[in-house]
């Protein structure tokens, strides 16, 4: 008797336990959030990034929440090439973008070369594409000789000096 009466006695305790805390507003802690420019259709390698391939998604879930390395803004999304296949929902690695070439393969291009006031300009092939800042190979179609130099911002190659 002694027993059941220690047992009633614990449960109630315990059922007015839960009713005072159900009836106590305390507010959840916020789970950190994000949003993230994410596609919205799959984007294809060499495809040229448009404001309307995206979408913004909100990442408050821990276990979804992307590391790091993640595009976080449009801007740095919008006019860039893809390097990778990237799909929809899915946050984009930094390395998965890239600046879109400002010389395509084969491509006639106005090669310059200046140096102590003896200026020389001339045409060639890319042997390669490129953008604005890499160095690439091109060929002189009457010399034949192979030349290396940094893409300009005009589309042209700067060698030498």
């Amino acid at each position: 008797m002694r027993l059941m009466k220690f047992l009633l006695f614990g449960m109630q305790a315990l059922l007015l336990a839960f009713v005072v805390a159900a009836s106590i507003n305390v507010p959840a802690a916020a789970a950190p959030t994000s949003v993230l420019p994410v596609p919205a259709v799959t984007i294809y390698p060499g495809d040229m990034i448009q404001d309307s391939y995206l979408i913004d998604r909100d990442f408050s879930d821990n276990s979804l929440m992307p590391r790091s390395g993640v595009i976080e803004s449009r801007l740095a999304l919008v006019g860039k090439l893809a390097r990778r296949t990237l799909l929809p929902g899915v946050p984009i690695p930094i390395n998965a973008v890239g600046e879109p070439n400002a010389i395509a393969n084969g491509a006639r291009v106005r090669v310059i070369f200046e140096q102590d006031g003896l200026d020389i300009e001339t045409y060639a092939v890319a042997l390669q594409a490129g953008s604005v800042g890499q160095v690439i190979s091109v060929r002189n179609p009457d010399s034949g000789m192979t030349i290396s130099g940094v893409i300009q911002a005009d589309g042209s190659v700067r060698v030498g000096g």
